[in-house]
């Protein structure tokens, strides 16, 4: 399907690339298909975006490029309502807030966005049993990932694995498959 957005003008979306969250997300419980998007830059920054809404795209960021010890537990109600079987099957993004000042850059660590990458449902979840901040400030950590990152060119070393030890979607062109 093609799908227009505000961001990135038109998009085709296949059916595999549609990630389904039922109960939205916070503030925005009426919209409920989304896709990640891959501006194509080198920040790692996605983007969720909505299908029905053009205007409404979420930048996000897998916590372990700038948190490698963030750890997302899940409570039996929450794997039920995500259909996971394995923690393999499951990959976690913080949403971003990016200010004009991209120093001020912050993610919300206390309610990540897990998405089953087998079933493509997902849920914002809000952690229970940590202290950690809606508002993180994390463009150092992202600026020193970056920084370390070979380039397109050179052979990466294998990446720790993110929380809830998920592992990392494969590239596509526009539209990320998970």
């Amino acid at each position: 399907m093609v799908v227009q957005t505000g961001r990135f003008g038109q998009i085709e979306v296949s059916s595999e690339e549609i990630i389904s969250i039922p109960s939205g997300i916070f503030g925005f419980p009426e919209d409920h298909n989304f896709c990640l998007v891959d501006s194509g830059d080198d920040t790692l920054i996605l983007w969720l975006q909505s299908l029905s809404n053009p205007h409404l795209a979420f930048p996000v960021l897998e916590p372990k490029v700038f948190k490698p010890d963030y750890i997302v537990r899940l409570s039996a109600a929450e794997l039920r309502e995500l259909r996971l079987n394995s923690i393999n099957d499951a990959s976690v993004f913080t949403i971003l807030t990016i200010p004009s000042d991209l120093t001020e850059m912050t993610a919300n660590l206390k309610a990540p966005v897990v998405i089953n990458t087998k079933e493509k449902v997902a849920k914002q979840v809000v952690l229970q049993e940590n202290d950690q901040p809606i508002k993180h400030p994390m463009f150092k950590e992202l600026r020193a990932h970056l920084v370390s990152q070979p380039t397109k060119s050179e052979p990466k070393a294998s990446e720790p694995k993110a929380a809830l030890e998920v592992s990392s979607l494969p590239t596509s062109t526009n539209v990320r498959t998970i």
